[in-house]
Parts: C-alpha cells; structure tokens; sequence
C-alpha cells in the first residue's frame, strides 16, 4: 500500500468512529482529540479499527505517534512498509 492508499484507510476509518466529521475538513495536522473532538472512547475505537483492518498491534506507548492525521499516516507507513 502506498502512503496514499494508508491514508484512505486511516480517513475510512476515522470517519466510521466519528460520522459527524467531514473528511473533507479534516487537516493533516489537525489533533484528533484537541481539534477534531474525539473522546477517549472514540480514539480507543479508532486505535481497535486500525488493528483490525491491518492486523497491526498498536501498543499503548504508541497512542501519541496516531494523535493527527499526518502523524498516524508516517505510523502506518513506518510500521506496514509499502505492502502493508
């Protein structure tokens, strides 16, 4: 998968755990919690669905490297390689 590709993925998702957001409107930088408004909850579901479409074990210590867009997007792309 490209970095494209993990960010569609990522933006699918996010969207599935908060619908009211507009993926249109979401920044690269923008803070998941601070700026977008998702709970502990909806970060936690966020976190679970990541795990499971990708089949990546996402340890606790590594919540802060998902906290924008941009940053989950360098995550997957660091953890999953090109064919992940």
């Amino acid at each position: 998968m490209t970095q494209t590709d993990h960010r569609a993925a990522f933006m699918a998702e996010l969207i599935a755990v908060a619908p009211d957001l507009d993926a249109g409107t979401v920044g690269e930088n923008d803070h998941l919690q601070d700026d977008l408004g998702l709970d502990s909850m909806d970060f936690l579901n966020l976190v679970s669905a990541l795990h499971r479409r990708f089949g990546l074990p996402i340890p606790e210590s590594d919540y802060p490297l998902l906290s924008t867009p941009a940053r989950a997007v360098a995550y997957l792309d660091r953890m999953l390689g090109p064919s992940g």
